[in-house]
């Protein structure tokens, strides 16, 4: 097997703010341009940026339609009618959107006017008592079993090198419960083998975290960085832990069509991508008795909105946790055994934490395709 030459991509350059020569300067579409320039000296992500450019790039169109051309223009009413349009809005399949996508929609265009008011660009914020909709818990759709897990983990013919990257990617989603976009970006030097734990930077939030990783997912992360990454990596080696077959970082898109095969193939008659395992992870361990606050820390959730938030519990008693509680953290499990919670009402904070990572599951997937 022989390593392709990595393509590399530019970054876009920033929108220019300037206007041009016969752009009017109050323009909505230059204030969005504006606002986005701000988001980016503020230091907010990337990738936050650019789903908030999809996101206002659809009410420009929309207010362009409607020959709304300026910010002053737009009142509470239209906000209102903005928000009825969202509502009765249907997909290319007829289906309707979401609340919460509905909500990933206004929420950006409530944060454009209370900036524009800010900067005094506009004498007061229309969008101040602009009411979002209510947005239900629901808990997950489909959590795999610690059986069904394993089917989906022994999918990959780990015979072929990318079926064996693939499984050692499987077994990190298991074992650690991290977004697709973690995985994507680990690198080589984020794996500490010897203490068991990794090592997630720059995760939601721009926060990172140290968290364990069971020996199952190490033994068959050493098999891969054996046998295969060397084939796979290209000069110069930027560190990047799981590679593409041209030998760079992998695609969230490509990790969800990966894993989405992986689970439909194993029969189980269960649907999902990679926040299955997500979600399959906080539930197993949350069955075997570990309490919410570690499952917390794992997930990297910052609160939970029925639970007040935990203060940081050590790494070491975060790898008790998970050692007791998750079926791969030793090759040979330990028999698990429940574990005292640590007060609070257990049922409600496991049905707010179970339904936190449904909603993450939804923005995660909106991130993708701003339809909706």
């Amino acid at each position: 097997m022989t390593a392709r030459r990595r393509r590399r991509r530019r970054a876009a350059p920033p929108p220019p703010c300037a206007p041009a020569a016969d752009e009017d300067p109050r323009s909505l579409g230059l204030w969005i341009r504006r606002h986005l320039e701000w988001l980016a000296v503020q230091n907010y992500s990337p990738r936050t940026i650019d789903a908030r450019r999809r996101v206002l790039a659809g009410f420009h169109a929309w207010c362009a339609e409607r020959a709304l051309a300026r910010p002053e223009e737009v009142t509470k009413p239209i906000l209102e009618r903005y928000q009825r349009w969202l509502f009765y809005r249907r997909k290319a399949d007829g289906t309707p959107l979401s609340f919460r996508s509905q909500h990933h929609h206004l929420v950006p265009v409530r944060q454009l006017f209370r900036w524009l008011a800010r900067e005094n660009a506009i004498p007061w914020n229309p969008a101040s008592e602009l009411t979002l909709p209510r947005l239900e818990q629901r808990l997950p759709k489909y959590v795999l079993t610690a059986r069904e897990a394993l089917r989906v983990l022994a999918e990959p013919d780990v015979r072929d090198p990318f079926g064996l990257r693939d499984r050692a990617m499987l077994e990190t989603l298991y074992s650690t419960g991290i977004r697709r976009l973690e995985l994507a970006g680990l690198r080589v030097t984020d794996l500490d083998a010897e203490r068991g734990t990794i090592v997630v930077r720059q995760g939601k939030g721009r926060k990172d975290r140290m968290i364990p990783i069971g020996e199952a997912a190490i033994a068959w992360i050493r098999r891969y960085q054996d046998e295969v990454r060397p084939e796979l990596v290209v000069p110069p080696d930027e560190g990047v832990l799981f590679l593409s077959r041209e030998g760079g970082p992998l695609s969230p898109r490509w990790l969800t069509a990966v894993v989405g095969r992986y689970v439909e193939a194993a029969g189980i008659g269960k649907r999902g991508a990679c926040h299955l395992f997500r979600h399959t992870m906080a539930t197993v361990m949350l069955e075997n008795g570990a309490d919410i606050r570690f499952i917390q820390q794992m997930l990297g959730h910052v609160h939970l909105s029925t639970t007040e938030i935990y203060t940081q519990v050590s790494i070491r008693k975060l790898q008790q946790i998970h050692a007791l509680t998750h079926p791969t953290a030793r090759i040979e499990p330990a028999t698990a055994r429940p574990l005292r919670p640590l007060g609070g009402d257990e049922d409600e904070a496991r049905a707010a934490l179970l339904a936190s990572l449904d909603a993450e599951a939804v923005e995660e997937a909106h991130d993708v395709d701003s339809s909706g």
